[in-house]
Formats: structure tokens, C-alpha cells, sequence
């Protein structure tokens, strides 16, 4: 049985992404150790996994999450009030309402929520 599923992205600098992700998402380190290299991060019960890509062009960078959530008006607020640069929050053809947003490498993240 499948139980979850952890996505992991591309870092160019691990110190610019864990100040991204905890200090404007909101996420936390997952345990105690600090690995070389890597990094996992959690908000809730989403957890995010990222490797060092030194090399990495982000303009050339597809990677990309879809997260679900039932707070979608108060999360997006949220992230305004932040500073953090968002797309519109938009209920879209398929029935979500969404918004959409990159960090530091040009990884998108989308969060979504049933309309």
C-alpha cells in the first residue's frame, strides 16, 4: 500500500532555500541531522526534498508540486502579506481554486483547493 509520497527538487544553494521555505512558507526541518547536500523541509503534512544542483540554470528548471489545501484564501493572504510573489488566485476550468508561485530555483509550486 502506497502511503505518501515526498517530491524532491532541485537546489542551487541550500542556505537560500531553507530561508525561502522556513522563513516565508512557513515549513520546518524534518529531524535532527543536517546532510550535506540535502534538504527536507515540512509544512503540516506536506514534506519537500531537495538536492543540491549546483549547475542548475533556472530558466531551464521544470520542477514543479501541486499541493492541496482547505485554507486556499487564508494560505494565499498569507504569502501576500509576506512580500512573497504569487499568481492570481483563481478558481480554474477544472474546479480548483488556485495560485501558483516559484522559489529561488524557479521550482513552481501550485496549491489548490476544491471549489
Amino acid at each position: 500500500m502506497l502511503t505518501t509520497v515526498h517530491p524532491k527538487l532541485p537546489m542551487r544553494d541550500k542556505a537560500v532555500t531553507k530561508e525561502f521555505y522556513m522563513h516565508l512558507l512557513g515549513f520546518t526541518s524534518v529531524g535532527k541531522m543536517d546532510y550535506d547536500g540535502y534538504l527536507m523541509l515540512e509544512k503540516d503534512l506536506v514534506q519537500i526534498h531537495f538536492f543540491e544542483f549546483k549547475a542548475l540554470d533556472p530558466a531551464e528548471n521544470y520542477g514543479q508540486v501541486y499541493i492541496r489545501t482547505d485554507t486556499i484564501q487564508e494560505w494565499y493572504e498569507y504569502l501576500l502579506a509576506k512580500k512573497v510573489k504569487c499568481m492570481p488566485l483563481a478558481t480554474k476550468p477544472w474546479g480548483q481554486k488556485e495560485f501558483s508561485l516559484l522559489d529561488p530555483d524557479h521550482n513552481l509550486l501550485t496549491f489548490g483547493q476544491e471549489s
